[in-house]
């Protein structure tokens, strides 16, 4: 009988399509508030007598990388991974929405009023901002992983890449929607502290939508058979051995890495490269670089039915790192078309609808259930290490590259991202190697046949 009520749970399109909109919810919620100060770069450089914060590009690049920094200089991304494992679902989900909220607060603090003074060489409300931003950090990435967790738990067996490519379309209509929306909102409603207000409003509903669907994920380990697989799947450190010494898992990492680091961080920079290379009206500048999660709203889904049903995910990644390399190798051209921005804004779209589809679904099929939360927090970890350290590093890039005049040179920063690229293509070849002859199964279909 228990086991009746957790196919009927488990099996249930209703029931599973229900819990992915919840804990989407959360992460497009979150996403929104990741991003939210991207394309208001323009008003923290501006000087405050101009009405803008006098942020330096160097104080704005390490802002950006400080998302990352307690996760990544703490470890607390890792530990999160092991908390997940081992005290499940719901108690790492609520503690990561949490931790998101009281972070985004202290960084709406931040923002919204004037410190005297200096710490560590940057200003300190610029300090105070990253406190927060990092804190938030520690939460959404805790929250990502536990939302991964929790679709393999529902979809395995299922449309499992379409569910994840769905959940990443619904994260990205939160990146863009702050792109589009966060510079005119904050110079209607008087400055960048009610952008960040309204993404910590949104972030305090996500928290809501997460402990519904906390009940859903108590119905469904009501059974004795899922308190058993729960126990089975606890998590031991002498599992660490499996999990560090697979190759493949270790590649998808690296990938992983390569691949995000030629987007997010370029994301952060993108608004002003419009305005400064090519441009575009600071008006409408955020609507170029939104069209990159536009794109992938449709594309990531597309992508994962894709995978679902015919297979070819390494494939899928090699092609995406390819079209991400030819993308910032445009950018690093001295063409200063609009209409140019727009065409590879369009590719890059396809490229992060094409990897994210096929790796995040992948991870699985070469990890095991009982360690797959510590899969996704290394993952994310060293992902994480590039999100910190690659917005400082082309912040010090643009602004060594930047005249008197204010005019910044794009060739050298969009190089870098073109090397990344070009790394990640490396990658997915050698992934494409290791899965022939390890037989992960990665260029198989996800759904099983009845």
């Amino acid at each position: 009988m228990t086991d009746t009520i957790r196919k009927t749970l488990s099996d249930s399109k209703g029931a599973r399509w229900g819990a992915l909109v919840l804990v989407s919810m959360t992460m497009m919620f979150g996403y929104f508030f990741t991003d939210v100060m991207a394309p208001l770069e323009p008003l923290l450089t501006t000087a405050k007598e101009n009405g803008g914060l006098g942020w330096t590009s160097d104080e704005y690049g390490f802002f950006s990388g400080s998302y990352g920094f307690f996760n990544v200089f703490l470890l607390l991304l890792f530990f999160g991974g092991i908390i997940l494992d081992k005290f499940g679902i719901r108690f790492t989900g609520v503690l990561s929405t949490v931790l998101m909220f009281g972070g985004a607060l202290i960084k709406w603090y931040a923002v919204g009023n004037e410190f005297e003074g200096e710490l560590f060489g940057y200003q300190a409300q610029v300090i105070y901002a990253c406190l927060g931003f990092a804190t938030y950090g520690v939460g959404c990435e805790i929250a990502g992983i536990t939302v991964s967790k929790v679709i393999v738990k529902w979809f395995t067996g299922h449309e499992l890449a379409l569910a994840m490519g769905l959940q990443v379309a619904l994260a990205r209509i939160g990146t863009a929607a702050t792109l589009g929306v966060s510079l005119p909102f904050a110079q209607q409603m008087g400055g960048v502290s009610a952008s960040v207000g309204l993404g910590a409003a949104l972030l305090c509903a996500g928290m809501v939508a997460f402990l519904v669907y906390c009940v859903m994920d108590k119905r469904l380990d009501r059974s004795a058979l899922s308190a058993k697989a729960e126990a089975e799947d606890g998590f031991a450190f002498s599992d660490l051995k499996i999990l560090f010494g697979n190759k493949g898992f270790w590649l998808i990492t690296l990938l992983c890495l390569m691949f995000y680091a030629g987007v997010f961080p370029f994301l952060k920079f993108a608004t002003k490269l419009m305005i400064s290379k090519y441009g575009v009206s600071p008006e409408v500048a955020g609507l170029i670089p939104a069209m990159l999660p536009f794109g992938t709203i449709f594309l990531t889904p597309l992508f994962g039915y894709v995978y679902d049903r015919r297979g070819k995910g390494a494939t899928l990644m090699l092609i995406g790192s390819v079209l991400l390399t030819v993308v910032h190798t445009v950018f690093a051209l001295p063409v200063g078309s609009w209409g140019v921005a727009i065409a590879v804004m369009v590719v890059l779209g396809v490229a992060f609808g094409l990897v994210p589809s096929a790796m995040w679904p992948s991870v699985p099929k070469i990890i095991p259930m009982k360690l797959l939360g510590t899969a996704y927090a290394v993952i994310f970890y060293i992902q994480n290490i590039g999100l910190s350290m690659v917005p400082i590093l082309i912040g010090n890039v643009n602004g060594a590259n930047t005249s008197a005049d204010g005019i910044t040179d794009y060739t050298m920063s969009m190089s870098i991202f073109a090397a990344f690229g070009l790394v990640a293509i490396l990658l997915s070849l050698a992934l494409k190697v290791e899965n022939k002859r390890k037989g992960y199964g990665l260029e198989d279909p996800n759904v099983k046949k009845q």
